[in-house]
């Protein structure tokens, strides 16, 4: 199994600034991708940016130019900087990993327990 631990959600205003971390920890043999998630109140989940590689990179439309995504492979942590920060950015972020636990196996997919973000106007 594989857990995730994030934290850099909070509060603010528009325009500002907030960095996501997200620690993989367990018993990893090889995660193929990182990356973020979004749900905002009465909305479904949806992708925000992930990445396998540094040359394989997918950023939504929605916050492409605003947000970055970075991975420490050594460290099995992904980062989301979010700058220029928009109240429609508010919502619960989580993190999620795609891990296989042999070179044949399938697969899995891990979930962090989300943080929040909130931007006001």
């Amino acid at each position: 199994q594989v857990q995730l631990v994030e934290s850099g959600g909070g509060s603010v205003e528009a325009g500002g600034s907030l960095r996501l971390s997200c620690t993989a920890s367990g018993k990893i043999y090889r995660i193929t991708s990182m990356g973020w998630y979004r749900q905002a109140l009465g909305r479904q989940r949806e992708s925000i940016a992930m990445q396998a590689s540094p040359d394989n990179t997918f950023i939504d439309d929605s916050v492409k130019g605003r947000f970055t995504i970075s991975r420490s492979t050594t460290e099995n942590t992904v980062y989301l900087q979010m700058n220029n920060l928009k109240p429609e950015d508010t919502g619960v972020y989580y993190c999620t990993v795609n891990h296989r636990e042999t070179e044949i196996a399938w697969t899995k997919t891990f979930w962090g327990q989300g943080t929040q973000v909130t931007v006001s106007a």
